[in-house]
């Protein structure tokens, strides 16, 4: 339970940090954004415990969130752009 909560405050902090690397308008302004960055950093952590990049109990690095959470952005943008085309 406690490496989900620390998921989540890393993923919020990880969030913003991604919206300031990418900056641009989203329609979902932060909290979207947020949310993406916490959804990058749960992400990052299942993964990596996985693959094995983390233990279990390990919490995720926070580069590792950051890196998950611009993916996940960038993830977000393109589908959002392909759903404007269509």
């Amino acid at each position: 339970m406690g490496d989900f909560l620390w998921w989540i405050l890393i993923g919020l902090v990880a969030g913003g940090l991604g919206k300031l690397i990418m900056p641009g308008k989203d329609p979902g302004g932060c909290l979207v954004t947020i949310l993406i960055g916490i959804a990058g950093a749960l992400l990052v952590g299942y993964v990596g415990q996985i693959v094995g990049f983390y233990e279990p109990g390990e919490s995720t690095g926070f580069i590792g969130a950051t890196i998950g959470a611009i993916a996940l952005l960038v993830l977000y943008r393109i589908i959002l752009k392909v759903r404007g085309k269509g």
